[in-house]
């Protein structure tokens, strides 16, 4: 089964064919073809994403990634089976344009369609050739720049969410104290880089930062009080290299130790023997080592976690569970998609 895949939820565009096989249990997929363009560059300026400006770049990068993958797949369009598109959530004028392109090739090429969530696509995008089923129940930690959720998977395409951010999501606090640092969007990564360099000088962070929400009885999360927090503490202070080492060191130790309490008190609650964590802020080096350490105290606990190419926006992830719905019965139909910017499980 070859699966067209288009993923345009932020601000990356990105195309992919696969070729799927195999299971619900045991899915076999390959790379036919794969082309993104990432924005960042573009965004930069603003220090964040801008909507409509998102949707221009994708509207004008479809086609030319579509030519690209066809052209690296020696795939005919008569020879794909379904395409798969994102339908949210993320930002609505940039969901639409990969939602109108899917649906005019649908049209011109006479394939049907399979709406995913993108959320679904980070669940599945650990499972990349590992030889690994799923077997439920699966905790899941989603953490990207739009997203922070404890999602309890039951089963196939049945979920709950435990917690979810009240406010800003986890990647998203990183960026806005990496701007408080004047560090260039996107800033995660920048902030991880300098609290490893700060941590690999054997040294500790002395600002003290709280650790919101770590002893509510729920499984919720906020961050926006931990950003302001963040920058009470930067008043008064000159921003050199140390100061910012410091305090990304600080906060990087306020966010994982939320995130890791949060998941362990579910793991617990739940008696959950798999852990799947993925969405941008899984690629952080810090979180993983410090999830890791779970699997010495869990010791029959096991962990997926995407590789890194997977981690962030991709088409890769969302044509897997394009298969992964198939596979679970999904029909398809003729109704018109439609972009959901808040669409949940």
């Amino acid at each position: 089964m070859k699966i067209l895949a288009i993923e345009t939820s932020c601000d990356e565009t990105a195309v992919a064919l696969l070729e799927c096989s195999g299971s619900l249990e045991a899915p076999e997929f390959k790379i036919l073809g794969n082309a993104l363009i990432s924005q960042i560059e573009m965004h930069k300026e603003f220090g964040g994403v801008v909507p409509m400006l998102a949707k221009r770049e994708h509207h004008k990068n479809l086609p030319i990634l579509m030519g690209r993958v066809l052209k690296e797949a020696k795939t005919e369009p008569k020879d794909i089976d379904y395409i798969a598109v994102t339908v949210g959530p993320g930002l609505e004028p940039a969901l639409w344009e990969g939602i109108l392109y899917a649906e005019k090739l649908a049209t011109e090429w006479k394939t049907p369609i399979i709406p995913v969530n993108h959320m679904e696509g980070h669940i599945y995008s650990p499972f990349f050739n590992t030889g690994e089923k799923i077997s439920f129940p699966t905790l899941a930690l989603l953490v990207s720049g739009g997203h922070t959720e404890l999602v309890l998977i039951k089963n196939y395409e049945k979920y709950e969410i435990l917690g979810k951010t009240r406010d800003d999501a986890v990647g998203e606090a990183f960026d806005k104290v990496a701007r408080l640092l004047d560090l260039e969007y996107p800033g995660g990564p920048k902030i991880s880089k300098l609290a490893d360099i700060h941590r690999n000088k054997g040294l500790e962070p002395t600002f003290e930062l709280p650790r919101p929400m770590i002893h509510s009885k729920d499984f919720d999360f906020s961050f926006s009080g931990l950003k302001t927090s963040v920058l009470y503490r930067l008043r008064g202070q000159i921003l050199n290299d140390e100061i910012k080492e410091e305090m990304a060191h600080a906060f990087e130790d306020a966010c994982v130790e939320v995130l890791i309490n949060k998941t362990e008190k579910a793991l617990e609650q739940y008696a959950v023997k798999t852990l799947i964590i993925a969405g941008g802020v899984s690629a952080n080096k810090y979180l993983r080592g410090e999830l890791q350490k779970l699997k010495e105290k869990y010791f029959d606990l096991k962990i997926f976690i995407p590789e890194n190419s997977l981690t962030t926006d991709n088409a890769v992830m969302i044509g897997m569970a394009g298969y992964f719905k198939i596979k679970n019965g999904y029909k398809t139909n003729k109704k018109k998609l439609e972009a959901k910017g808040n669409l949940t499980f």
